[in-house]
């Protein structure tokens, strides 16, 4: 190992509404030594995920805020590049949550040898990952989709949404799905298979769309926005329908709270189940999880779209991206020259 520094992002300030560059900044710091019983990890590539924005909160949550001038976290791939605990050897693909940084060590509380043989390291970030897992628990454990039912996805073209969308086809269900651009609804129809798929930015109202390609209604909502998005899909829920609640991007970036859908009361007179959920309540899934998955990708059953930002310093420009739609499936940043 010839590098002796390692830069990383902290946070700089606590953003108001959608944050920016200047809420950010990347420094500079020595490569870490590791001690007795640690392990010295080169990241290869990390993780921006929508979650993150609100850690950039002070509030209480199911995980603590970041803290200014400290380095974020977040999910990361890397490669053990010197040892002094036996359980990784040098060269160990590892997955850990030590983001937003080039180096750091660890006695290994966190990592996970992973293997590259299965599909690229990068993949354990995202169809292998945290994403990957949310769309297989908040599906088949929360949605419990049928064979015929119709499921319908927001943000269907995103890490986890896309994953969702091509779990429930495998199920038996008619699938349909909302995307931010016609190469995003392309992709959902010609690739992962959906049965129809559109543009909600480019449509008048969202519950006279949904109801085009929802003649018969939804059985299962998978939510990833919120807003109108969820007004339009209680509006179109069928008796005792499941809402898997992961996530609501249109809001993460408000300054005051929103009101919430003007037409809740449908989930009365419908008998709906509406679950949130947070994948890190469900890690005893991952076994199975795995065991599925990866016979999935090996017969080509699923497939997977990434967004790679290369370089540390642009990594909160790759989140920021998260926002406004710039990222096809998962968005990762590729950290320093070199890796594949």
């Amino acid at each position: 190992m010839t590098a002796t520094v390692s830069r990383e992002i902290r946070l700089k300030h606590r953003p108001v509404g959608l944050p920016n560059a200047r809420d950010f900044e990347l420094v500079t710091v020595p490569i870490p030594t590791p001690g007795a019983g640690e392990v010295l990890v080169r990241n290869l590539y990390m993780s921006v995920d929508p979650y993150m924005r609100g850690r950039m909160i002070e509030q209480p949550s199911y995980v603590q805020p970041f803290q200014l001038g400290q380095p974020l976290e977040g999910g990361c791939v890397g490669q053990v590049v010197q040892s002094e605990k036996g359980t990784f050897q040098v060269g160990d693909y590892v997955l850990g949550r030590k983001g937003w940084r080039e180096y750091y060590t660890s006695h290994g509380a966190g990592l996970t040898k992973i293997d590259p043989t299965l599909a690229p390291v990068q993949a354990y970030l995202g169809i292998l990952g945290m994403p990957g897992l949310t769309a297989y628990v908040g599906l088949l454990d929360i949605g419990q989709p049928q064979a015929g039912n119709t499921v319908f996805v927001s943000a269907a073209a995103g890490a986890v949404g896309s994953v969702v969308c091509q779990i429930a086809k495998l199920k038996g269900c008619r699938v349909v799905g909302s995307a931010g651009s016609a190469a995003k609804v392309q992709w959902l129809q010609d690739v992962a298979g959906i049965d129809a798929a559109f543009n909600y930015k480019e449509v008048d109202s969202l519950i006279t769309e949904l109801g085009k390609h929802c003649p018969h209604g939804v059985d299962v909502y998978f939510e990833n926005v919120g807003g109108a998005h969820l007004e339009a899909a209680l509006e179109h829920m069928n008796i005792r329908g499941r809402i898997a609640l992961c996530g609501m991007i249109s809001q993460y970036n408000e300054s005051k709270p929103s009101s919430g859908p003007s037409n809740l009361r449908l989930a009365v007179r419908k008998r709906l189940t509406l679950s949130g959920f947070i994948v890190s309540d469900h890690v005893d899934r991952q076994p199975q999880f795995y065991a599925d998955m990866g016979a999935w990708i090996a017969d080509g059953r699923i497939r997977w779209e990434e967004t790679i930002v290369d370089d540390i310093e642009h990594a909160p420009q790759a989140f920021l991206g998260l926002f406004t739609g710039e990222n096809m499936g998962k968005m990762l940043v590729r950290l320093g020259p070199g890796v594949p």
